[in-house]
């Protein structure tokens, strides 16, 4: 959830750390950790948090907007790196390990009533323009076959993550299906 107006430096760091804090206590204790546990682990007091976040719920959906927008970041921090193939199924492969951990948060807005999709809308924009800089990057490259576009790679991603999400695959499973699909989504022209 974006705020209506530019925060001071202060906090911007303040706000930063208690979504990173929560990420962390949500992701060890489950979504039912308390905003007093998540204070503490950002060391702030809990009006900071409020402030910031007037629901659990409101923490919940930047936590995923978050995730999204750092996605996002590191699609297009990737746009130089050396390898193109490595970086697109790098980055396809984080996206897939998230899934377990975003659905927890994204179970939880719905139950709230949150419109997850809305929610994540523009930083969904954002991650599939990045991701499809780095399919296009990859494409030039010789690694990824010519005749996939963004719209079946998403598809092709969305897949893998809700399988991920609903079969708690482990690390062996989610390495065999990933390789298998990656195998699907190599070119074979010669490099």
């Amino acid at each position: 959830m974006a705020d209506p107006k530019p925060l001071r430096a202060d906090a911007r760091r303040n706000r930063a750390r208690v979504l990173d804090s929560a990420e962390a206590v949500f992701a060890a204790a489950g979504p039912a950790a308390s905003m007093e546990e998540v204070a503490r682990h950002a060391g702030v007091g809990v009006g900071t948090i409020y402030r910031h976040f007037p629901t659990k719920e409101a923490l919940f959906e930047a936590i995923v907007v978050s995730r999204y927008e750092r996605l996002a970041e590191e699609a297009d921090s990737l746009a130089s790196a050396a390898d193109a193939g490595a970086a697109f199924f790098g980055l396809f492969t984080r996206m897939v390990e998230e899934a377990a951990t975003k659905k927890a948060f994204a179970d939880t807005l719905v139950r709230a009533g949150v419109d997850v999709k809305a929610a994540t809308s523009a930083s969904g924009r954002k991650l599939v323009h990045a991701f499809g800089g780095l399919l296009a990057r990859a494409q030039g490259a010789g690694a990824v076959r010519d005749d996939a576009d963004i719209t079946e790679v998403m598809a092709i991603l969305a897949g893998m993550t809700l399988a991920a999400e609903h079969a708690s695959w482990d690390r062996d499973l989610r390495t065999r299906a990933l390789g298998i699909v990656f195998d699907g989504l190599r070119s074979t022209r010669p490099r």
